[in-house]
């Protein structure tokens, strides 16, 4: 599903999914997108942050309300409150206007191995058990004391990342590296430092004392050894 008022910018869009075998539905508006969301069941959403009416951070959070699909923000500017409060309200990934369509189509690529590509971790096998958190690589599902907990694409791999090694230090840029699986023309490591927190807020029982996701100070995260 691409969201953008555009016509120009969305009919660009459409055409390179379209070229790479996507079937693209183009929404004008935000309003328009969320009503027609629970019909089309998008498998990605494309979400430009400036619309009329209600804008891609209001279309973000009342989609993070029913469903964990890939959301992907355009933006018209370089702006890091746009990129911030894009993560903040439960976007996998950002885009810059102007972008090129190889770039375009490389994320779009890259959230769809995350999301519903097969998983193989060697290390870990299909199930991560960690004290009382289980993380279901093969369904990648979260529960903790047997409820689920609802994470974002880009949430689960950078907890089956830490959780796979236990003690292991990975500094933000690796972190980076490992959950962006394209080759990103940007990459602003403090987007970590968002998506921990979104991570520690719903996973952890008290996330002002984590447990699970320890922070090590000047270097990066690790997954508790305890």
């Amino acid at each position: 599903m691409i969201v953008e008022d555009e016509p120009a910018v969305a009919r660009g869009v459409q055409v390179a999914l379209e070229r790479e075998g996507y079937t693209a539905a183009v929404m004008p508006t935000g309003e328009e997108a969320l009503r027609q969301f629970p019909e089309i069941a998008p498998q990605v959403v494309l979400l430009d942050v400036r619309l009329p009416g209600i804008d891609g951070f209001e279309v973000c959070r009342q989609l993070r309300r029913e469903s964990r699909v890939p959301i992907l923000f355009l933006t018209a500017r370089a702006d890091e409150i746009d990129k911030v409060v894009g993560l903040e309200v439960g976007a996998d990934d950002y885009l810059v206007k102007p972008f090129s369509v190889r770039e375009l189509v490389s994320r779009v690529k890259a959230l769809m191995r995350r999301a519903y590509g097969e998983l193989a971790d060697s290390a870990g096998g299909r199930l991560l058990r960690r004290g009382d958190l289980v993380i279901d690589l093969e369904r990648r599902r979260v529960t903790r004391d047997g409820e689920r907990i609802a994470l974002t694409t880009t949430e689960f791999d950078l907890l089956r990342h830490l959780a796979a090694r236990p003690g292991r230090v990975y500094t933000r840029g690796q972190l980076l590296e490992l959950v962006r699986d394209y080759d990103a023309l940007e990459q602003d490591e403090r987007t970590i430092n968002v998506h921990v927190s979104h991570i520690r807020d719903k996973i952890e029982p008290d996330p002002a004392q984590p447990r699970y996701i320890v922070t090590v100070r000047g270097v990066g995260y690790a997954f508790s050894e305890d």
